[in-house]
């Protein structure tokens, strides 16, 4: 028992989801019997639920890939692992495996706001006794009411999203991994679908800023609350708008950031100007209608405070020149219509 509870101490210490899960695979890969763990990631691609590992055991070692899910050659449809498919489906908690070629598996999903993106898969040569199941069950609930505690912390509590903190932690690490060089992380939906035929166009990183336009009007003339429900319901259509591996942040106030990942520019451009149809069209519960403006920049050139504020510079352009619209920081600064800067650290509060 005490080295299971040395491990639940260093396992609790991380403060990062995948350190975390690094984490809870060496504890359980300690335990006796345990010859093999993985966190499989599950995505839709085509409409097709798939599972890949994303840690794993090599050579006695854990590893851990942000490689893209969906070209990743290890992936496999979820129906080839029907226990943990009915599992899902059914909301369970566990799956055991019937035993193939001596090998018996558990699976453990993570369940998050009602949906799985991970689960833990441990093999053993042996069957998994009663006592065993409570072990390894409750290791992995102290994990999961972890990861909710670190997922609590990284958002906002009105609207639910990323807040602040967590984009000036992430995207600074996404840009020192190469996201900003234009390698994208792990994927779990695709554009295919917005893309239409092959273009020729380059797969990027975006980096939008999102502004509800006059939105101080909407607090004076129907207050606070109203505001509240704007902003919830603005969150609601970013959800929606986007996909599962996009991440949105709420910066405070009526702003909000999107790393819209892995597509062409002009996929890009639609994609922003659905999301700004979707709010323009939206009724708004006692305000009506309202508006946003969009500013995007790639993120292939430059330091996360720079990207971070061009983006902005062409929102701000975007606000100053008739609202309720979408701008691309090139097509500004090629056009002539915006100068191109260098961004100082103090222009903009990043780090």
């Amino acid at each position: 028992m005490k080295p299971i509870l040395q491990n639940l101490v260093e396992m609790t210490g991380h403060r990062d989801h995948l350190r975390l899960e690094v984490s809870v695979l060496s504890t359980l890969l300690k335990l006796s019997g345990v010859v093999d763990v993985r966190a499989l990631e599950l995505f839709t691609d085509g409409g097709t639920p798939h599972v890949r590992p994303r840690t794993w055991v090599e050579n006695g070692q854990l590893v851990s890939t942000d490689s893209e899910a969906a070209t990743d050659p290890r992936r496999e449809k979820l129906e080839h692992y029907p226990a943990l498919r009915e599992c899902i489906a059914h909301q369970s908690d566990s799956a055991l495996d019937s035993p193939r070629k001596g090998r018996h598996m558990l699976w453990l999903p993570v369940w998050m706001h009602d949906k799985v993106h991970t689960c833990l898969e441990i093999t053993q040569s042996r069957t998994f006794s009663a006592h065993k199941l409570e072990v390894l069950k409750g290791v992995f609930q102290v994990y999961q009411n972890y990861q909710s505690l670190l997922d609590y912390s990284e958002r906002d509590a009105l609207t639910g999203l990323f807040n602040r903190k967590t984009f000036d932690e992430q995207f600074s690490r996404y840009a020192m991994n190469g996201l900003a060089g234009g390698h994208p992380g792990a994927v779990t939906e695709s554009l295919a679908s917005e893309d239409g035929p092959p273009s020729g166009e380059p797969v990027q990183q975006w980096l939008a800023v999102v502004d509800i336009d006059h939105f101080k009007q909407v607090n004076d003339r129907f207050g606070h609350l109203y505001g509240d429900e704007v902003l919830i319901l603005i969150a609601n259509i970013l959800r929606s708008s986007f996909r599962s591996h996009d991440r949105i942040f709420r910066f405070g106030g009526e702003e909000f950031v999107v790393l819209l990942r892995s597509t062409t520019l002009s996929t890009a451009h639609k994609v922003f100007n659905r999301f700004r149809l979707a709010v323009q069209e939206y009724a708004f519960p006692q305000v009506g209608q309202v508006t946003v403006s969009l500013g995007f920049v790639s993120t292939t050139r430059g330091s996360p405070v720079e990207i971070l504020g061009q983006a902005d510079q062409a929102l701000y352009y975007a606000k100053e020149h008739g609202r309720n619209q979408v701008c691309f920081y090139d097509d500004l600064v090629a056009s002539g219509q915006l100068a191109s800067k260098m961004v100082a650290n103090d222009d903009v509060e990043l780090f």
